[in-house]
C-alpha cells in the first residue's frame, strides 16, 4: 500500500494505508486481516466508503453490553424530572382481517 506507483488495484500514494479498494482488499485480503489487528480498515467500492474490517477483539469490545437497561434506566438524565406525559385518547383501530 505504500510507494509513488499506482495500478488500477491499488490507491493514490497519498491514500491513507488504511484504505483499501475492494478488488485490492479481495486480492489481498489476509492483509487487510493481519493490518485491521492494529486498527480499522476501510474498504472502499466506487471510489466510496463501503465497509470496515476491525480485529474480532475490536468488535467484542465495541459490541460488548454496558450493563443492564435497569442500570441505563437508572442513569438517565431525565430520572428525578417531573415530567407529565399524558396519553392519547383516540378511539381503538379497526382489527385487520
Amino acid at each position: 500500500m505504500t510507494g509513488k506507483t499506482t495500478t488500477p488495484d491499488s490507491p493514490p500514494a497519498d491514500a491513507p494505508n488504511d484504505t483499501w479498494t475492494l478488488a485490492n482488499a479481495k486480492a489481498r485480503l489476509s492483509e487487510v486481516i493481519d493490518r485491521a489487528q492494529a486498527g480499522p480498515q476501510t474498504i472502499t467500492r466506487h471510489g466510496r466508503p463501503n465497509a470496515v474490517v476491525v480485529s474480532a477483539e475490536e468488535w467484542a469490545r465495541k459490541t460488548a453490553r454496558k450493563g443492564t437497561l435497569a442500570e441505563f434506566l437508572l442513569a438517565s438524565p431525565l430520572r428525578g424530572a417531573d415530567l407529565e406525559l399524558e396519553r392519547m385518547q383516540d378511539e381503538p383501530r379497526d382489527a385487520l382481517t
